[in-house]
């Protein structure tokens, strides 16, 4: 179970990183509206255990990343509008991200990198100078180098969220999302995650696509 306020002192750290000093309102209603966002009920895996995850990961990477604040940013940001029945997700949550932090006394160019890092996660492929994206990119798909247990329980809750798509479509759509993850040349672009989680998420990879396809 995640603890929420422990969440609202990580938020609060963060855009206090990425704002001027003393510049913007409480940053405590902006956690929570977003809290309020990654708890809706049609959410099963992108939920607040996972913003809790991802945002524990980039505290791993953060030495990786030119801003590791905007980083952190970005995890809270980057499924706050998640419909597991709509493909314009990511854009939304930029969007979202756009209007709320110049109000949260972010800065309009800090605020477009917060923005551009969510959008990147439409496609996690990070360019080769991009530490910021590298970062959060790499945060965001550490789940697929967890334990076999944790793996699974991922899979089941992704299938949960689309529960409303046949067996045979759904076996179809992710398959095509694990082959087309397997054909990248990297799945983790920081040293750390290529040394640590590269190798576990293409087993657990091929192993979910074997069982799809069996």
């Amino acid at each position: 179970m995640a603890d929420l306020d422990a969440l609202r002192t990580r938020w609060t750290r963060a855009l206090e990183g990425a704002r001027a000093p003393g510049a913007g309102p409480d940053p405590v209603p902006y956690a929570d509206n977003l809290l309020a966002r990654w708890q809706e009920p049609q959410r099963h895996y992108h939920t607040v255990a996972h913003l809790q995850a991802v945002l524990d990961h980039i505290d791993v990477l953060e030495k990786h990343a030119d801003d590791p604040d905007l980083v952190r940013l970005a995890a809270w940001f980057h499924d706050a509008v998640y419909f597991p029945d709509r493909s314009e997700n990511e854009e939304r949550s930029a969007r979202l991200a756009e209007r709320a932090l110049p109000e949260a006394g972010v800065s309009e160019e800090r605020t477009a990198e917060v923005a551009r890092l969510v959008r990147l996660t439409v496609t996690h492929d990070p360019a080769d100078d991009d530490r910021n994206g590298q970062a959060l990119c790499d945060a965001d798909l550490a789940i697929l180098a967890s334990s076999p247990n944790t793996y699974a329980a991922y899979t089941a809750a992704v299938r949960q969220e689309y529960a409303f798509v046949p067996n045979d479509a759904f076996r179809e759509g992710r398959a095509a999302i694990l082959r087309q993850l397997l054909d990248l040349p990297r799945l983790f672009r920081t040293p750390y995650g290529a040394a640590q989680w590269e190798s576990t998420a293409r087993y657990n990879i091929g192993a979910e696509l074997e069982l799809l396809t069996d």
